[in-house]
């Protein structure tokens, strides 16, 4: 009898960390579709949100948040290049994953 119960046990465990694994994986799927189909809004995005861009780590996401804080919201996405850290090189990188939140 303990002999089954501890299969189930370990028949279970598996199954968890199994389903644990499709739950993180599909949830990262569904966070990269969305940055993927829309433009990411430097005027709101979050950390996470600026460091998903390319050539943008935790740091330069931090300066871009402290800049927007201090100064107010982006005029235009060439505002950017304000920040420390982003010149012309980096920005051609970011400039058609990136919005101010211009009405369409």
């Amino acid at each position: 009898m303990k002999k089954v119960l501890v299969k189930a046990l370990a028949i279970n465990l598996v199954i968890l960390v199994f389903l644990s694994l499709i739950g993180n994986g599909w949830a990262q799927a569904q966070n990269q579709s969305k940055a993927a189909a829309g433009k990411i809004n430097i005027n709101t995005a979050t950390i996470a949100e600026l460091e998903s861009l390319p050539r943008i780590g935790p740091k330069v996401a931090q300066r871009i948040i402290d800049y927007r804080t201090q100064n107010g919201p982006f005029k235009k996405v060439e505002d950017l290049m304000k920040v420390q850290g982003i010149g012309e090189k980096i920005f051609n990188q970011l400039k058609d994953r990136i919005t101010i939140g211009e009405s369409k």
